[in-house]
């Protein structure tokens, strides 16, 4: 059984996440993947919008993963490779060459990421949206939700 191990911290699930694990999941017969806990994000000096439980919910989700972990640490790679049995181990390849040391456990694939989106872009696309225009946003949904009710639709 040929077993495939990712990690990420998985923020924001878009589609260039469900591409990666698609894609990571059509190389072997398992797909594992670890993500960042929230202790290991804040060492990171990273902050989430969902915390550990919610993304792994999220990403245990998706019908290409066969099982989620939590990474706690930079250093645990070797014992999750050797933990889960995996024969290949693959990132982005915003990460080429960090982890070509794993080489001497399990192949090592670094894969090309899905351009023109990424959680860092989305997240600053999110931080330019003023207050004044979240609240025309707010109104205007308060405005749709009275035209249906007013519809009486069931």
């Amino acid at each position: 059984m040929k077993v495939i191990l990712t990690y990420g911290t998985f923020d924001l699930f878009h589609v260039g996440h469900i591409r990666l694990l698609k894609r990571l999941s059509l190389l072997g017969d398992r797909l594992v993947v670890g993500i960042s806990s929230d202790s290991f994000n804040e060492m990171k000096g990273k902050k989430s919008f969902f915390s550990y439980a919610e993304r792994a919910e999220i990403v245990s989700s998706c019908k290409y993963v066969d099982e989620v972990f939590p990474e706690n640490n930079w250093d645990q790679k070797i014992d999750d490779i050797k933990k889960y049995g995996v024969t290949c181990f693959s990132m982005g390849d915003d990460w080429i060459g960090k982890f070509d040391y794993l080489e001497e456990y399990c192949e090592v694939l670094y894969l090309e990421r899905t351009e023109d989106i990424s959680t860092t872009d989305i997240k600053k696309k999110l931080s330019l949206i003023s207050q004044s225009e979240l609240e025309k946003i707010e109104s205007s949904l308060h405005d749709v939700i009275g035209i249906v009710k007013s519809l009486n639709i069931k």
